[in-house]
């Protein structure tokens, strides 16, 4: 059966950090509400996120293509913290939860 052209499917590629802002996390996922809720709810025991107490959205992008988020995934990854840092302030200055 052929897809709806009107659901386009929708690709995030997001940054959460702990409590202190100290950690800073770069994940791409299909379904934002659902990952980050994975993050916050440290389902799996041995999770970079469990470990680290990530339970903050603070910078998201949408993208219409998965190749195009994976790019930027993988660009962001490559930066120093400093960069992300920027990337960050741009649209969050005060690193406010955005998923809440």
């Amino acid at each position: 059966m052929p897809k709806d052209p009107a659901k386009r499917m929708s690709y995030f590629v997001y940054i959460m950090t702990n409590h202190t802002n100290t950690v800073l996390y770069t994940g791409i996922t299909n379904d934002l509400e659902r990952r980050v809720f994975e993050h916050i709810s440290g389902q799996n025991a041995s999770s970079f996120s469990r470990k680290y107490r990530l339970y903050k959205l603070i910078w998201f992008e949408e993208f219409n293509y998965p190749k195009e988020a994976i790019a930027a995934e993988k660009k962001i990854k490559g930066w120093t913290r400093n960069k992300k840092i920027n990337l960050i302030m741009n649209k969050n200055p005060k690193l406010k939860d955005l998923f809440s």
